[in-house]
């Protein structure tokens, strides 16, 4: 088996509410040359338009297209699905796809299909998750996140936000109407890069090839991933719906945590773990570089989606000159002075470790 078939192939996520646009922007980007040798995972082919690209069969279950691209719908569980197609893919059966993508239905909580790729051992070894790519229909998106809580996870876990149907909203009333979505998607997650279907800006190289996690042989990528710049920048735009505690992204909280103070990979250990045991199904993200206390000049680059984590991945060195320890944490009913000062217990050379975890313990639990 050669080189080529054993590098880890990147995932991309596709996901985005009901009729927000999904296929016809996967329509669009199956057509460009980068997306020719890729493969696509469907959740229910009967509800996928892709424009009569299927030409020929070449299983009951991967469909070669016009453009060349794979095509394959999830008949069962999406773990067989990705095993099937590498096993395929190494034995020659099919083509050899240099990367996957998967749209998720419109109603799918996308941390599921996260939580296949990070956490099965053998997928982890042959595939590497690039990133997730959320579509926003901008003319029906305010009430789609107000009725859906789903929705809301979409945007909030997203890499990259496309907006859809921008053209539709005309006049003053339109400007205001997509400078408010604008807004509202800024305010539930502030790192993910915003682009617009309809000026052209949603191509497949912005979308699909931008190596956005890959810690093993891309540091400088890291900064770019991670943003967390982008996550103290204060919030200027507020709503009547503000203090609204039944909507839905109204119990969501981006922010990030910073230190200067390095910590041991056992505290560090310990401290995902106290995350998980508590707080998992409310993370709905958590990214980060830590600075370890064993070896400072290099990090530790941490991801996590819920109660999943990827296994930690240490760098050769820090993407920038910045040596401190950033965490972005996307929360759904958590504060940020929960977290704060559980990883400063964690730090603290008098309080850590086995302290930290009897005596943090209750306010983990709950308080605000």
């Amino acid at each position: 088996m050669d080189q080529h078939n054993t590098s880890p192939i990147p995932v991309s996520i596709l996901t985005g509410f009901l009729g927000a646009g999904k296929t016809t922007l996967l329509n669009k980007l199956l057509k460009a040359p980068s997306m020719s040798n890729a493969a696509v995972i469907i959740n229910e082919f009967g509800d996928v338009g892709i424009d009569h690209l299927l030409v020929e069969t070449a299983d009951d279950n991967v469909f070669e297209m016009a453009s060349g691209c794979l095509c394959c719908t999830v008949r069962g569980d999406l773990v067989d699905t990705l095993i099937n197609l590498i096993e395929r893919r190494d034995k020659k059966d099919i083509k050899a796809f240099d990367r996957v993508v998967i749209e998720t239905t419109g109603l799918a909580d996308p941390a599921p299909v996260l939580h296949t790729i990070m956490n099965h051992p053998y997928l982890l070894q042959r595939y590497k998750l690039e990133g997730v790519v959320t579509i926003v229909d901008t003319v029906n998106g305010d009430s789609t996140l107000n009725e859906h809580p789903e929705a809301v996870k979409q945007v909030a876990v997203a890499d990259r936000l496309v907006l859809t149907k921008a053209d539709l909203l005309t006049g003053k009333q339109g400007e205001e109407k997509l400078f408010a979505i604008i807004a509202r998607l800024k305010k539930l997650n502030k790192g993910a890069r915003m682009l617009e279907a309809t000026t052209g800006e949603a191509t497949a190289e912005n979308l699909f090839n931008t190596g956005l996690y890959d810690p093993s042989t891309k540091s400088n990528n890291v900064k770019k991933w991670l943003a967390a710049d982008a996550y103290d920048k204060p919030n200027h735009h507020h709503s009547d719906h503000h203090h609204d505690t039944n909507r839905h992204d109204d119990h969501i909280e981006s922010f990030t945590i910073t230190s200067n103070k390095a910590i041991t990979k056992w505290n560090l250990d310990l401290f995902l773990e106290l995350l998980r045991s508590y707080h998992g199904p409310n993370l709905l993200r958590v990214k980060g570089i830590i600075k370890l206390e064993e070896d400072p000049d290099k990090p530790m680059v941490i991801h996590g989606v819920q109660h999943i984590f990827h296994p930690p991945a240490q760098l050769e060195s820090w993407p920038d000159e910045d040596t401190s320890t950033r965490i972005v944490f996307i929360t759904k009913d958590i504060k940020r002075a929960q977290l704060s000062e559980l990883f400063k217990a964690f730090t603290d050379p008098i309080r850590g470790g086995a302290d930290a975890f009897r005596d943090d313990t209750l306010s983990l639990r709950g308080g605000d």
